[in-house]
């Protein structure tokens, strides 16, 4: 699938979670066999689940303006159902997890309100397997679901008023960037209250624990816990500057030992190696990594060596360094090979795609992709790509629909958005244009810029009265958003 570049938008998301809040903290518990009676209430108090809900929204939308999210369908298809295998066993779930990928070298993970979790994508390529993921994404998950970004915050309002403004910004910059973060804080609350939004050594325990048991629970090896901990404390024993997961995370020998012995209470889980995790860190070393010609070299040597964990892993690694560096028939040929091995396989068919339409071999794409439309219905991979090759065949009212009836069911993806207004901008629609173009800008947390654009679309469509009333409709509800984040 084509990779759109993330639109580095100046929207300051600050402003609309401005609101100092003062906590009146009431006694709560929750009758939870994993709650550490060390740890505290549970933050109910502090934040309802519905105003976790909004800000996490909130900083979701402050993190596509700002960072270099990954907007490739086949990696969100890949990491959500991975995170999802989690969720489905964990336990105090209180709302729909949302796992995106970061494009960043550097090892971290995150998770903040909400149910969000973002995985740097160095943390996926650094792993040796699946299972090493998945204890990262779990240990996140844990996190999450005993509300410890909460507890924390509750923790802090015995002393005083929370600026919701400065600490809602400031933990999400240091869960990103800890360093950074850390500035930010300062500048919004005492020094001496940074450590708040730290998770401390009990919430580490705590997240270790309740990781672990749903990471073997989800049929992982829970070995993949104190395995990759303990790659990560070695590797960087000796730096200077330790990776942004150890500065939010730390890594002393006792937690090691712990995680050890809390993974030998499970069953060692002997796994083949998985054919998606290895496709998707390929995938991610093609794309995201050094140079094309390097990675050339890198996946034909594993092929030479056999030094891979599946040879497929290694073929379609090369497939994409070839597509990198325009060599589309060399692409082509490893890429029609992989799929004639397994032929609904979504990494092999978006890659396909890419080379069919880099070929302008238009026909051969669409004959490939429109009976997967019937076999995987609103499947973003297929609608995306489907989508796309009519668009980049100029046939732009069929691009239309197919993009229309995926919003429907997906109303809040950015990329079919992103797509649907370059559809309408070759049709000349100005009108419909301007609409999602709004729709964009308000995934973004540019509240002000999407109004604009809806008040442009307006004086486009003034032969369509039903069009206006929905566009003045949308308008209250991008303002009431705003506003509704206001009154947090």
């Amino acid at each position: 699938m084509f990779n759109i570049k993330p639109l580095l938008l100046r929207c300051i998301i600050s402003t609309a979670i401005a609101s100092t809040i003062t906590v009146d903290v009431k006694a709560s518990s929750l009758n939870n066999k994993n709650k550490l009676p060390d740890i505290g209430i549970s933050g109910f108090s502090v934040l309802s689940l519905d105003k976790e809900r909004q800000i996490g929204k909130a900083m979701m939308r402050q993190l596509r303006a700002s960072q270099p999210l990954i907007q490739d369908p086949v990696l969100i298809e890949y990491i959500n159902h991975l995170g999802n295998q989690l969720v489905k066993n964990a336990q105090d779930v209180n709302y729909a997890f949302e796992f995106f990928l970061i494009n960043n070298n550097e090892l971290n993970a995150f998770a903040f309100f909400g149910g969000h979790v973002g995985i740097h994508s160095g943390l996926l390529t650094t792993a040796d397997n699946e299972s090493e993921l998945a204890s990262v994404i779990a240990h996140e998950i844990s996190h999450v679901t005993q509300r410890h970004l909460a507890r924390r915050l509750e923790s802090q309002s015995n002393a005083q008023a929370l600026n919701m403004t400065g600490v809602i910004s400031s933990i999400l910059i240091s869960l990103i960037n800890p360093t950074v973060g850390m500035a930010a804080l300062s500048a919004s609350i005492a020094a001496s209250q940074q450590s708040s939004i730290n998770y401390t050594r009990g919430n580490e325990k705590e997240a270790d624990r309740v990781g672990i048991a749903l990471l073997a629970n989800s049929q992982f090896d829970p070995q993949g816990a104190p395995s990759f901990f303990s790659k990560m404390s070695e590797k960087y024993r000796y730096v200077s500057k330790p990776p942004a997961m150890l500065l939010t995370h730390p890594l002393p020998e006792s937690r090691i030992a712990d995680a050890r012995q809390r993974a030998h209470n499970y069953p060692v889980k002997h796994l083949p190696p998985s054919l998606d995790f290895e496709l998707a860190k390929a995938r991610i070393q093609a794309r995201y990594q050094n140079s094309a010609q390097d990675n050339i070299a890198y996946f034909k040597r594993q092929l030479k060596q056999q030094s891979y964990s599946l040879k497929a892993g290694a073929e379609y690694g090369l497939a994409l360094s070839y597509f990198e560096h325009k060599q589309f028939q060399q692409a082509k040929i490893l890429l029609e090979s992989l799929k004639a091995q397994d032929n609904n396989n979504l990494f092999y068919i978006d890659a396909l795609t890419d080379v069919y339409l880099a070929l302008k071999e238009y026909d051969v794409a669409l004959s490939m992709l429109e009976p997967l439309t019937l076999l995987m219905p609103n499947n973003q991979v297929i609608s995306l790509n489907h989508g796309n090759a009519l668009l980049e065949s100029k046939r732009y009212q069929q691009a239309e629909l197919v993009l229309q009836d995926f919003l429907l069911v997906n109303p809040e993806n950015y990329i079919a958005n992103d797509l649907l207004t370059t559809v309408y901008r070759k049709q000349n629609k100005k009108g419909l244009m301007h609409i999602t173009k709004a729709e964009v800008l308000v995934l973004l947390g540019a509240y002000n810029k999407a109004i604009d654009e809806l008040q442009t679309s307006y004086d486009f469509v003034e032969d369509q009265p039903l069009l206006q009333k929905r566009i003045k409709a949308r308008i209250l509800q991008v303002q009431e958003q705003e506003n509704k984040l206001k009154r947090l």
